[in-house]
């Protein structure tokens, strides 16, 4: 008897824990409410705004800060180079911090170079936005963008001669390259180019071996206006279309031969 006395009061207990245990969950609904009305819920979204706007706002200080540097610098580049020292003496010309100087250019003076040649291409973009180039043929519109792009570094034709000194080095590694296709990418999409195929890299492979030697010919011309500099351009781009009407003359005649691949899989089927 006193055995299941016992055993009654046990699950007296447990049924009366039972309850508090789920009345104590019903009380979670009122936590529950506590996330979604409290300060949590209220808190919360003031974060991400703070981020943004500092993710806002910080690339625009850069840029600010590089384009200082960067225009303090380039009287002194024919004289110095571009080195370490041009950019520490240039920072300190326009009250830029150690401390901003590294986040504007991490890279050292590589990433200083890479700023002069990039502002060269908005440049251009810039000032070939004031002409009619949709009434140009592309070989015009190519001229013109090359010849442009040339001449906005005109007064600084000697640091634009020692930035590619420069990335010619083993130690600037890829940045001489993709220079390069920044600027030959730059002016193709100028000048109005949507191709997708091959054709993409064709026409940019092209243009930067034009874009090179044109450039490497402009550094020794001292003629007045670099008048020997755009008679060399026209050759080298009448040099590049006498290339395409040789390739559109192989692919017509390409296209009314048989195509021996088709030839030899009749063949295989045929002896199969």
């Amino acid at each position: 008897m006193m055995r299941k006395k016992t055993m009654l009061k046990r699950r007296r207990l447990m049924s009366e824990t039972g309850k508090v245990e789920t009345g104590k969950a019903g009380i979670g609904k009122v936590e529950t409410g506590k996330v979604e009305t409290g300060k949590v819920e209220t808190g919360t979204p003031k974060r991400p705004g703070r981020r943004r706007a500092t993710a806002k706002t910080k690339p625009d200080h850069l840029e600010t800060t590089r384009a200082k540097i960067l225009d303090a610098a380039l009287p002194n580049v024919a004289f110095d180079g571009w080195t370490p020292r041009l950019l520490r003496e240039a920072a300190d010309a326009t009250g830029v911090t150690v401390g901003e100087l590294r986040l504007a250019f991490p890279g050292g003076v590589i990433d200083l170079i890479d700023c002069f040649l990039a502002d060269g291409d908005r440049r251009m973009e810039a000032a070939l936005e004031s002409l009619d180039l949709a009434s140009m043929k592309i070989r015009e519109r190519i001229t013109v963008a090359v010849r442009t792009r040339i001449e906005v570094d005109a007064p600084w034709r000697e640091a634009v001669r020692r930035a590619v000194t420069f990335l010619a080095l083993p130690v600037s590694g890829t940045r001489g390259p993709r220079t390069l296709y920044r600027t030959v990418d730059t002016i193709w999409r100028a000048t109005g180019d949507s191709s997708t195929d091959f054709n993409f890299y064709t026409k940019r492979a092209t243009l930067a071996g034009v874009f090179s030697s044109v450039t490497l010919y402009w550094f020794s011309d001292h003629s007045e206006g670099s008048e020997r500099t755009w008679r060399f351009l026209d050759r080298r781009i009448e040099d590049v279309m006498r290339f395409e009407r040789a390739k559109s003359a192989v692919k017509t005649i390409g296209g009314k031969l048989p195509d021996p691949l088709a030839l030899f899989s009749r063949l295989r089927y045929r002896n199969g």
